[in-house]
């Protein structure tokens, strides 16, 4: 929920955006980059039908700068929770800024996504909670035949690690 409303509020900022899904072999995330690519996609074809030509996902490998300048990004777009966020974003901001010249621009989360993490949803899915409100229908469903429970599913993404950029 949190991804497609940063993605959203992107879109009114540019006419272009490229949503990069990070490949970090430190993280060890539930859904490989593919999928987290597809669901991406997924998202904003069902979410955002009248702006998904506007938008590019894919992955990327190595520093999201190097990425922006490869791609000819204009700036980054970076979702903020909550004010223990921004210490982190504010560094790797200033150290983009410094190695590229690619600024950063922040968003804050919508207050009812303010609260919502992936270690939460994770934790939610273990103990086979349904998700609604939390993740997008496409996640929930596939968060949850992970941890094998395949009950009654209502409308709801898990969030993956993720940079928008603007091109």
């Amino acid at each position: 929920m949190g991804h497609r409303d940063i993605i959203s509020r992107a879109l009114e900022l540019t006419d272009e955006l490229v949503v990069a899904v990070a490949v970090n072999p430190s993280k060890k995330p539930i859904f490989s980059v593919e999928e987290r690519v597809d669901l991406l996609r997924q998202m904003v074809l069902a979410d955002m039908p009248s702006r998904s030509a506007d938008v590019e996902v894919g992955a990327f490998d190595g520093l999201i700068v190097d990425h922006a300048k490869e791609r000819s990004v204009g700036f980054l777009v970076r979702g903020l929770r909550a004010y223990s966020d921004f210490e982190y974003e504010f560094r790797m901001a200033l150290i983009n800024r410094r190695l590229t010249g690619v600024e950063t621009c922040f968003l804050m989360a919508a207050e009812s996504n303010s609260h919502i993490s992936s270690t939460l949803i994770r934790e939610l899915a273990r103990w086979k909670k349904t998700l609604p409100g939390f993740v997008v229908r496409a996640l929930q469903w596939k968060l949850l035949q992970i941890v094998g429970f395949a009950g009654s599913l209502g409308s709801t993404l898990v969030l993956a690690c993720l940079c928008l950029a603007c091109a």
